[in-house]
Order: structure tokens, then sequence, then C-alpha cells
């Protein structure tokens, strides 16, 4: 109830005569509205907001211990009862630990990106330094958090939906150029899981998903619904592998945004679920084989009643898809075009339209706001999206030809930001440099 007020513009301590959703329910007894009518009145004409309306007024909270490891854990137990950590250990965000990070600043401090919805807590750089902070993170990944809440404040990205709905959507930052590769974010092997090699993409998702509790209040049961909440510890940020792109590919974020190939950019889309794909063949295929049996593989994984997709029908995406380099030279060399890819992949993942009324789901297509979206279900079989440009490609992960991997798409759009960095960049760099060793190829293991 909170976060629906503050979503609305009201404050978030705004007074509330709050009942059970019994109550609501056809047919149930409402006389208890009666009977508490004293409480709208005090509210309507009383109630002072105590919540401050300006930026950076927090209070600082002090601890005290007798040793650094006594405070270490005071302070990750006070976050916990405060209801502003995520479980694991957090660092603490001090002032200097703040100042530090925020040398990865492009902007002022106090420059206001926006209300974090649903509760619609304001977010300033500094307060993507303080989660930064918290999550572990660095100053040269502040430049890559701050694009990627840009994106996600967008006024039509729906986010104070895909923040509260049960069906858990979670973020995720696919970045290009140059930058990725800096700030160690990874593109190869298990590059949506743990790598101490190349820590950032952890860091900066889990200050993604501070920001999304801590500012937009989706608390699990309270500001978010979701049902589950996979893979929200983290989110999903990682790199495109540019260096594996066949001759002729264009990077994503030039495919899909039209930025210059080269050019520091992030790009969002939400995701409702990730998917494993086999896609070699088993036996002693011809190489055409291996890539036509891996493509109707995909395509079959495609072939879903995606409901909570539909926002996403006209000018998102039904997803991301994501194979290694190793993968994309051999469908290149097989022929393989993204553009070409794309149209067999929606050629072939249409529904037909008895699979969708047996399923009950033309109800949804119904009562969907977008009237392309309505008008879709004329056609038999159903695309799952308007059209194949939609489709994301993603060349990224382990050079190993077995896996593709599938992120289902739920949100309205995919949103693309160039990513600014400070003038003293490069002294953040070389300072990464000196603290976590060297990060060129070379000197991975």
């Amino acid at each position: 109830m909170k976060n629906a007020v503050s979503g609305l513009g009201l404050a978030p301590d705004a007074s509330m005569v709050t009942f059970p959703i019994d109550m609501f329910l056809p047919g149930s007894d409402i006389s208890a509205l009666e009977l508490r009518k004293r409480e709208f009145y005090n509210g309507l004409t009383k109630w002072k907001s105590e919540f401050g309306t300006g930026v950076g007024e927090s209070k600082m909270v002090k601890v005290e211990a007798p040793t650094y490891e006594d405070a270490l854990i005071q302070a990750n137990n006070l976050m916990i009862t405060n209801l502003w950590g995520d479980g694991l250990p957090v660092w603490p965000a001090t002032r200097a630990r703040v100042d530090w990070i925020l040398k990865g600043a492009a902007l002022p401090r106090d420059h206001v990106l926006g209300k974090f919805p649903p509760r619609g807590g304001i977010t300033t750089i500094e307060t993507c330094a303080v989660a930064l902070a918290m999550a572990g993170g660095r100053p040269e990944y502040l430049p890559v958090l701050v694009a990627a809440v840009e994106c996600a404040l967008e006024a039509d990205s729906n986010f104070d939906q895909l923040q509260a709905t049960s069906g858990a959507p979670f973020p995720v930052v696919i970045v290009n150029g140059p930058i990725g590769k800096e700030i160690r974010l990874n593109s190869g092997f298990g590059c949506l899981g743990p790598d101490p090699q190349q820590p950032a993409g952890a860091s900066i998702g889990r200050a993604l998903r501070m920001l999304q509790q801590n500012v937009g209040g989706a608390l699990p049961g309270v500001g978010t619904m979701a049902i589950w909440g996979a893979m929200r510890y983290t989110n999903v940020v990682f790199a495109e592998d540019e260096e594996g792109l066949p001759e002729g590919w264009q990077p994503h974020a030039t495919d899909r945004h039209g930025f210059e190939p080269g050019t520091n950019s992030v790009s969002l889309v939400f995701a409702s679920g990730v998917t494993n794909v086999r896609r070699r063949s088993a036996r002693k295929e011809t190489p055409e084989e291996d890539i036509l049996q891996g493509l109707w593989r995909m395509a079959d994984y495609m072939r879903t009643p995606n409901l909570g997709g539909l926002m996403g029908y006209e000018k998102g995406t039904p997803g991301v898809f994501l194979i290694p380099r190793v993968v994309a030279q051999m469908m290149a060399e097989q022929g393989w075009t993204k553009p070409k890819l794309k149209q067999f992949l929606y050629d072939n993942s249409k529904i037909p339209m008895e699979h969708l009324k047996r399923g009950g789901a033309l109800s949804w297509f119904e009562i969907d706001s977008n009237p392309i979206t309505r008008d879709s279900v004329k056609q038999d079989p159903w695309p799952v999206t308007l059209k194949p440009e939609n489709i994301v490609f993603v060349v990224a992960g382990g050079s190993h030809p077995t896996h593709a991997y599938w992120l289902q798409g739920t949100g309205p759009r995919v949103h693309g930001r160039v990513i600014r960095t400070p003038e003293t960049f490069d002294r953040l760099l070389a300072q990464a440099d000196r603290d976590l060793g060297c990060a060129s190829d070379e000197c991975r293991i």
C-alpha cells in the first residue's frame, strides 16, 4: 500500500486506513468501513507528513564496537533489522567509501535521475554510489550502474509494474563498447555467474537490486509480490563478446539502438526466466545439419505462450538469445547473418491458435491495452512478436559449441543509453589494476 501511494506521487507516510483483502471480494460485508469512518476523516483533515521532501536529508548511522570486526557485524545486523540488506554480507556505506565510489561519477552527486518506482524514492548519483558501496562495488563500475538506472527509469519502461508484479521480472543489462573489458565485466565462460577475475557484473547487478529494494520499496511480499524472485540477488549484467563477433555482424547496441560500434553503452531489457538450450547435435552431423538442428531447438523453446511478454509484443522483445562465439562463427560460415537468424526464429516459433485457445490464453489478449497486440490473435499460427527485428541476439559466453541460453522477455521496450565516464576514468582503471591485478587477457587464468 505504501508503495502504491508513493508511486502516485504522495508521501510514503501518507495516512492510510487498511482492511483485509477478503473484505473486497464479491459478496463480502463492507460494514467495517462505516465503523472506521472517523479514521478517514482524521486522515483527510489532520495528517501531516514527516517525510523529507528534498535530496540528501538522510541521517548517518553510527555503530560503535571494541574492534573493527565487531563493528562490521553490528553494522550488518543493523542493516538486516532495518530491511536494508539482501541477506548476504554488505559493505557499510560509510561517507569515505561513498566518496570513493563517487570518483566514478560524470555528473554531480546530487544530480537527480528520477523517482524509483513503485515507492517513488528520489534517486541521485549519490544514491547509486551508496548502493554500489553496499554491494562491494568500485568507482569504475558507477558509470554502468547510472546508465542502467536511467534506462530503468524511462517513463515507458513500466518499471512500477515490473517491480511489483508476481511474475518476478529482473533487469538484464547488456554492455557494449571497450568499457566492458576495462572494468572487468565478463563476456566469456560463466558470464552470468560469479567470477573473481571479472567481478563487476555481480556488484553492479546487486547494487541495482539494492536500489530496487531500498529506494523503490521492492521488499518481497510487501513492495513486490514476486512469488519466487529468481535471479534477483544480482540481476543480470554482462558484456557482449564483441571480439567474438563474426565479420559483418554488428554489436547488439548498434543492431538495436543505432549506437556507433565502439560506443560505451548499456541496453536494458526485463526478463522473467532463463533456460539453457542444448543446441549442439549429438553425433557426426555435418556443420550445416548441426546449425539447422540447433536453430530448430531454439525456435522450439521460443514457441511458448509467454503471456507476461505480451506488453512487449509491439516494441519490446520476446527474449534474448545468447550464443557463444564459436557457434556464431560456425553460423556465419554457413551463411547465417543476424537478420537471417532472426527471421528463421520468427517464422518457426509461431504458436498454433488451437494451442492458445486450449490454454485459455485468448482472454489475456482481450484485456491487453495495446490494440496491435489484441489484433495479433487474428493470425494463425500466432507470431510471438510483431517482427523478427524484435528478437535480441547477443554473442556471449564461453567458447564452447554445445549450448545456447534463452532469457525470456517481459518488458514493453528495450532501452539503450550511452555511458558517461569522468575525465579521470583512466586513473580509476589504473588504480583497479594496482588493487586487483592486471586485467588483460594475458594475465587471466
